[in-house]
């Protein structure tokens, strides 16, 4: 059975896009050390990123912009990344095993949420370093265009010191101007 894993990232940061990623794994080329993404230091990530490119059958990813989270909501937007991502595969699974507790909403395949499946399942592992670290990556980009927010350093999460960044500096296009953290901050300017 073709299984395809997904997993997202980016979900409760302020600003940026939620990313999704499908890994088909291939049997005959295993990946060693796949574990949640969570768990991994940013430098084995980083290998796995490209081990898992090179070593899977198909893989994926796919995002929803911030607008669009603003638009139809994240948790919206996540099943609609998560939709992104397993039609970008090459090959189509027979399932789809999501991390979380939740079917992907609108998926046309047989789909299965499995609490902690990123740390249960090599495939869902393996999706969640692929999101993991494109949305790291593009919160590195994000630092470049605004140092004063410290991107590289909180991934656009609601630390105190991004609050106080937004506070002073104000927000910028891409934050979710729908998250009641920078709702509360328009209203005040």
């Amino acid at each position: 059975m073709i299984i395809a894993g997904v997993d997202e990232a980016g979900r409760g940061p302020l600003v940026g896009s939620v990313v999704a990623a499908a890994v088909i794994l291939d049997p005959k080329n295993p990946i060693v050390g796949l574990n949640d993404s969570k768990k991994l230091s940013e430098k084995k990530r980083e290998k796995l990123f490209v081990e898992i490119q090179e070593k899977a059958l198909a893989w994926s990813i796919a995002e929803a912009t911030h607008d669009e989270i603003d638009e139809i909501n994240i948790l919206q937007a996540t099943f609609l990344a998560m939709r992104r991502a397993v039609d970008g595969l090459t090959h189509a699974p027979q399932q789809v095993w999501v991390d979380g507790n939740q079917m992907i909403k609108g998926l046309d395949i047989e789909c299965h949420p499995i609490v902690g499946g990123d740390l249960l399942y090599p495939e869902i592992s393996a999706a969640s370093i692929l999101a993991k670290v494109t949305r790291d990556r593009q919160m590195v980009e994000l630092d470049e265009q605004y140092p004063e927010y410290g991107f590289a350093k909180h991934k656009g999460y609601p630390t105190k010191a991004h609050l106080l960044a937004i506070a002073e500096h104000g927000i910028i296009e891409a934050h979710r101007k729908s998250y009641g953290p920078i709702k509360k901050l328009q209203v005040q300017q």
